[in-house]
């Protein structure tokens, strides 16, 4: 596996990690409790991390593109 191929699966991994947080926040939306969701501040937080980690590896490859 090279680079480009960490590249598209952690950005898939990163998509994946929004939608989901979007889902929890939308079913929060129904709820009593006004307060941000914790799994979704989890859910949030690893995206970050997974786009840092992209970050780096765009630096590796030379491609700054952000997607």
């Amino acid at each position: 596996m090279n680079n480009d191929d960490l590249i598209s699966e952690l950005e898939s991994i990163s998509n994946r990690l929004s939608e989901r947080a979007i889902s929890v926040l939308r079913d929060a939306l129904g709820g009593d409790d006004p307060s941000r969701p914790d799994q979704e501040k989890k859910l949030t937080q690893a995206r970050r991390a997974v786009e840092k980690a992209l970050h780096l590896l765009r630096g590796i490859t030379g491609d700054y593109q952000f997607h």
